[in-house]
């Protein structure tokens, strides 16, 4: 079912009516930008990781080629957030929607599966959040460090918000030695 006029209305009625009970967090937000005043709209939603990457196969039977735009991911208290943001219709003017992806992992085991078989150019933003936020992304096909080094000590998440001791390996570079 590709389609180029969907609106953020129509996509959230049908990641409800796929994923009954399971999605959480719902809005949208429409709002314009440019010269023009393009309107675009954003949906925000939250869904457990085991339903994550059906949601990502629900959306290519939305678009065939949905464009995984960034990653972007932070703690509080014991859970890890992954927020995957995709753009649908791309370059369909006053067509296109923004969607954000929340998926919430236990800290205790922040674990997800990897979406790049469907998304090879996932792989980046998975290898990111694995080096940065200590999460695990099962299957990965390359799993390396891209980011920090290898001397970097293992079990330190500089993006973490917690007692990894991520903060010694940090230099303030604007404070002056006296």
């Amino acid at each position: 079912m590709t389609t180029k006029n969907m609106t953020a209305e129509a996509l959230v009625d049908s990641l409800k009516e796929t994923f009954k009970g399971t999605i959480k967090d719902v809005r949208i937000e429409h709002f314009s930008y440019g010269l023009k005043k393009n309107e675009i709209a954003q949906v925000w939603v939250t869904i457990p990781r085991e339903q994550y990457k059906e949601l990502v196969k629900h959306l290519i039977t939305i678009e065939k080629y949905p464009h995984f735009a960034v990653s972007s991911g932070y703690q509080i208290d014991d859970t890890i957030y992954i927020v995957n943001h995709f753009c649908l219709f791309y370059g369909n003017n006053g067509k296109e929607v923004t969607l954000n992806v929340t998926v919430p992992l236990p800290k205790s085991d922040p674990t997800i599966d990897t979406i790049t078989d469907l998304i090879p150019g996932a792989l980046i933003a998975e290898q990111e959040k694995q080096e940065m936020l200590g999460i695990k992304v099962k299957n990965i096909p390359k799993d390396r460090r891209v980011f920090i080094s290898k001397d970097f000590p293992e079990g330190m998440y500089p993006w973490r918000r917690d007692k990894s001791g991520a903060e010694k390996m940090a230099r303030n570079l604007h404070e002056v030695k006296k």
